[in-house]
This record gives structure tokens, sequence and C-alpha cells, in this order.
């Protein structure tokens, strides 16, 4: 029985020493990219070359200068997300 909770406890140490190296939030680290949450329509995207190719498409056709998608203001953030729902080649 002592070793069952000493196992137990070991486990638990080593969870939690471990905890700190998952991740968590709404970036999400994936093979080619990162995950980031659409709150405006509940999904998640993965931002990689191909998402990044249609962020510059929107904001050449709305006359943007560059910003990184993760710095835009959250309206401007949201004008995005919507364009990329609308857009034929949604994934």
């Amino acid at each position: 029985m002592r070793s069952m909770k000493s196992r137990f406890r070991h486990a638990l140490v080593f969870a939690a020493l471990l905890s700190p190296l998952l991740p968590t939030g709404c970036a999400v680290r994936v093979r080619s990219g990162y995950r980031v949450y659409d709150p405006y329509h509940s999904d998640y995207h993965t931002w990689d070359d191909g998402e990044t190719v249609y962020y510059n498409q929107w904001l050449t056709e709305n006359h943007r200068d560059h910003q990184e998608f993760r710095k835009l203001r959250k309206e401007d953030q949201k004008r995005y997300w919507d364009w990329r729902h609308d857009h034929p080649d949604r994934k």
C-alpha cells in the first residue's frame, strides 16, 4: 500500500513539473505554424504559410500596411475573420 501511495505521489510531482511545458491558451503550436482561436466564429485556424497568404491578400484588398495579425486591433481581427469565412477558398 505504501508503495502505491509513493508511486502516485511521484506521478503527481512529475505532472506538476511537466505542466508548464504543455501548450495552453489561444495559440497552440502545431507542426508548421500555430493554432489560433477565432472567437467570432467559434473555431480554430492553423496559422501557417497558407494562412499568411490569405492574410496578405486581405491586407492588399483592404489597402492596409503590413502588420502582424496578433498586433491588430480586435475590430480589425474580426474584419479579417469575417472576410476569411466568406472567402471561397476557406479551409
